[in-house]
C-alpha cells in the first residue's frame, strides 16, 4: 500500500474541500444573567472559569433561570461563526449518546457545520456543559463540567476530514489529558502530510501554565498559526514582557496572532508586524470573543485576504458577538463596516 496521502496526487496537492476543521471540547452552554451579589454568594471568582463536578453543576443551575441553552465549546463556537461568514467548516468533538449530546449534534448540523463525530452509545460519562453567569457589566463567569468531552483521543481524529481541510484549528482547553495531547499531534501530522496548515488557540493561561513544556513542544514542532491573548502568550513563554513573548512566538510559528481586547490585535509573520485596531462596541457579554475573532481571521485567511484584513474581520466578528448574550451568532448576526 502506498504511503502517499490521499490528498496528494502526482499533480500536486489536491484542493481542500473544507476551509476549516475545528477540534475541541464539545460542551452545551447554559447561560444566565445574575447580579454581582448572587455571584458573590456562589463564591466564584468573577470573570474566571471553575471546573465543577456534576453535583455542583446541578446546584448552580438551580439558582437561576437560564436565558439560553445552546451548543458551545470554544472551537465549536469558532466553527459556527466561520460558517456564518461563508467558510466551509467541519468540527470534531466528543459527546455521549444522551439528550444533550444528540442536541449538540443536531445543533451543529442545523448550522451547516459538517460533524463526523458520533455520540458515544452506552457512555457512563454524560455530555459536558458550561454554566455561564453574566453580570450587568457584561463579564462572564464560567462553571464547567467537562464530562465525556475530555476523553477525546487519537482514535477520535477523523483523518479523512483532517486531510480535506485547508486549516485544522485546535482548542487549547482540550489539551489537559495525555490522550488529547496525542490526538493533537496526530491531527497535526496528518494535516501536514496532506500539505495543510495547522492552527492552535491557547485558550486559557492556567491550562498553558499546567502544561507549558507540552504546549511549547506542540507550538514549535507542529503549529503554523498560533492564536492567543496577552495573558496566554505570556504564560506560554514564561515572561511578563509582551514584546519578548511576541519575538519568541515569531520564531516558533509562521503566524502569531495575539488579541488585546479593546486595543485590537497584533499579527506577526516573521519580522513583519501588523497592529490592527478594533472599533469600540457596547459590551453585553464577552463570552466567545476570542472564538469569534479566530473565526473571522480564518474565514478571511481561507479567502487568501491580507493579514491586516484577516485581523480586521476577526475584530469585527468578535465585536458582533460581544454585543449580545452568548457565544454563538443569532439570526440577526451582521458585521459592521
Amino acid at each position: 500500500m502506498s504511503s502517499t496521502p490521499s490528498t496528494v496526487s502526482s499533480f500536486g496537492i489536491v484542493p481542500p474541500s473544507l476551509d476549516l476543521l475545528c477540534i475541541g471540547n464539545a460542551i452545551v452552554d447554559v447561560l444566565g444573567e445574575v447580579t454581582h451579589e448572587a455571584l458573590a454568594v456562589l463564591g466564584s471568582p468573577p470573570g474566571g472559569m471553575t471546573l465543577v463536578d456534576a453535583t455542583r453543576a446541578e446546584a448552580i443551575e438551580a439558582t437561576f433561570s437560564p436565558a439560553a441553552i445552546m451548543g458551545g465549546g470554544s472551537a465549536a463556537n469558532t466553527a459556527v461563526v466561520a460558517r456564518r461568514l461563508g467558510a466551509r467548516v467541519a468540527y470534531l468533538g466528543k459527546v455521549a449518546d444522551d439528550e444533550a449530546g444528540r442536541h449538540y449534534a443536531r445543533d451543529l448540523l442545523a448550522q451547516e457545520v459538517v460533524y463526523p463525530s458520533r455520540p458515544v452509545a452506552g457512555a457512563a460519562t454524560p455530555t459536558a456543559r458550561c454554566i455561564v453567569l453574566v453580570t450587568p457589566d457584561g463579564q462572564r463567569t464560567m462553571h464547567t463540567y467537562l464530562g465525556i468531552c475530555t476523553d477525546f483521543g487519537r482514535e477520535d481524529v477523523d483523518e479523512a476530514t483532517v486531510r480535506a481541510a485547508a486549516v485544522t484549528y485546535m482548542e487549547g482547553y482540550l489539551f489537559d489529558k495525555p490522550g488529547a495531547q496525542a490526538a493533537f499531534i496526530h491531527a497535526a501530522e496528518t494535516a501536514h502530510a496532506a500539505g495543510r496548515k495547522v492552527a492552535l488557540t491557547l485558550s486559557d493561561s492556567f491550562c498553558v501554565e499546567r502544561h507549558r513544556a507540552a504546549f511549547r513542544h506542540l507550538v514549535a514542532g507542529h503549529i503554523d498559526i498560533l492564536f492567543a491573548n496577552e495573558a496566554e502568550i505570556l504564560a506560554l513563554y514564561g515572561t511578563a514582557d509582551l514584546e519578548a513573548a511576541l519575538a519568541l512566538a515569531a520564531v516558533d510559528v509562521e503566524l502569531a496572532v495575539v488579541t488585546r481586547g479593546a486595543l485590537g490585535a497584533v499579527v506577526l509573520s516573521g519580522a513583519t508586524r501588523h497592529d490592527v485596531p478594533a472599533s469600540p462596541v457596547r459590551v453585553v457579554d464577552t463570552t466567545g470573543a476570542g472564538d469569534a475573532f479566530a473565526a473571522g481571521f480564518l474565514a478571511a485567511f481561507g479567502r487568501e485576504e491580507g493579514l491586516t484584513a484577516c485581523a480586521a474581520l476577526g475584530n469585527r466578528a468578535a465585536g458582533a458577538i460581544i454585543a449580545r448574550i452568548g457565544a454563538r451568532p443569532g439570526p440577526d448576526f451582521a458585521l459592521g463596516a
